[in-house]
């Protein structure tokens, strides 16, 4: 009789090895973050920079084992496509929201961010985006924020510093009319006046132009010294060649996405003397730039551009969040999220303000010099 006692209860231990522990499942839980940028495209390079950042974030977290609520947790990705279009944005925002993500990182274009905000915002689900546009962050919303500057941070530095250090006197600006490009081409405006400088001249072309001499024919008639377009490189590198080809010799500056060497490659010769200002500083500057950029290597066989070490903040603030909250709900994690002030890669501060806007604010000025980009200056900071 002890005998069967004794094997059944062996019987049942082993049974429970094999088939595994059911507490032990019921401990574990995946929790989904989405994404959406422009995966095909003029833009596609960014949208999967974009994603490589946030990829390795996420590795880097689960293979803390982090724990949330009691369980194991594990977080998964799902990144769609938004064309950088902001109807598409809007039907992608819903799928993801529809699919039950739990936050969400993107997208990446101003004009896209700003309408798929509002459906973020309905449904509670905090969302961090690499848009700069003003407007994105002060439109009432509880739920948004950056994972890099403004617009209104870089555009006020750097009208103030063409001004003041570069001593520019006749100044024109050219936008490209989207949410990002005009946005710092106000910002980069009134920056300018208070700083005491002279605009002749404020054209406006659009995100698809690919002639830009009838505009620029214009500039040239007001005799600038200085001339900032505030677009993307799709636009900027063209325009810059265009301008030199009608023997336009102001100096060029252009917005944050132009730090890339598509437009040196677009540009060519033109290239030299441009000015670009990008968010933050360059990657061997920033806080944890080196393990950063060794893990990014190790991981996908080449050196991080320009938004991964961004877009990897924005993921690990998010994923700290949930975990200090300890809970993946939106409502639970979201006044956390808020108050986040965590040790980054691209900021010993990566920190927000009331409105969702980083609080340490870093604007690094580079210059073309013979085919390469070569930092000039750093403004901002706190």
């Amino acid at each position: 009789m002890n005998v069967r006692i004794i094997n059944f209860a062996a019987a049942s231990a082993l049974s429970a090895l094999v088939l595994g522990s059911p507490v032990k499942a019921a401990a574990t839980q995946t929790v989904k973050l989405g994404l959406a940028a422009p995966m095909t495209g003029a833009q596609a390079q960014y949208g999967k920079d974009f994603e490589s950042g946030v990829q390795l974030a996420i590795d880097d977290f689960n293979a803390t084992k982090p724990t949330i609520d009691g369980k194991e947790t594990k977080f998964v990705l799902e990144a769609l496509d938004d064309q950088a279009d902001p109807k598409t944005g809007t039907v992608v925002a819903q799928k993801l929201v529809d699919d039950g993500i739990k936050g969400m990182l993107g997208h990446f274009n101003s004009g896209v961010t700003i309408p798929a905000s509002a459906i973020y915002s309905r449904a509670g689900i905090p969302q961090i985006s690499t848009a700069t546009a003003p407007a994105y962050t002060h439109q009432g919303f509880k739920t948004t924020f950056r994972m890099m500057t403004s617009d209104t941070q870089q555009g006020s530095v750097m009208g103030k510093y063409v001004v003041e250090t570069l001593h520019a006197k006749r100044i024109a600006i050219i936008d490209d009319r989207t949410a990002y490009g005009q946005g710092l081409a106000e910002q980069f405006e009134a920056a300018v006046k208070a700083s005491g400088g002279s605009l002749i001249d404020h054209e406006f072309t659009s995100d698809k132009a690919v002639d830009f001499r009838s505009i620029l024919t214009e500039v040239k008639s007001k005799n600038p010294d200085f001339i900032y377009y505030a677009g993307a490189d799709a636009q900027s590198a063209p325009l810059v060649k265009q301008a030199r080809g009608l023997a336009i010799k102001a100096l060029f500056a252009s917005g944050e996405m132009s730090k890339t060497e598509d437009f040196i490659k677009i540009a060519g010769p033109s290239s030299e003397g441009v000015i670009v200002s990008l968010a933050g500083l360059p990657l061997d500057k920033m806080p944890g730039g080196a393990g950063f950029a060794k893990r990014y290597e190790a991981k996908f066989g080449g050196e991080p551009t320009t938004y991964a070490p961004y877009t990897y903040d924005g993921a690990m603030a998010m994923m700290q969040a949930m975990q200090k909250a300890n809970s993946s709900d939106p409502a639970k994690y979201l006044p956390v999220l808020a108050k986040t002030d965590m040790k980054g890669v691209t900021s010993d501060h990566f920190a927000y303000d009331q409105y969702g806007d980083l609080r340490d604010a870093i604007i690094t000025v580079y210059k073309c010099e013979d085919g390469k980009w070569v930092p000039q200056t750093v403004l901002g900071g706190k």
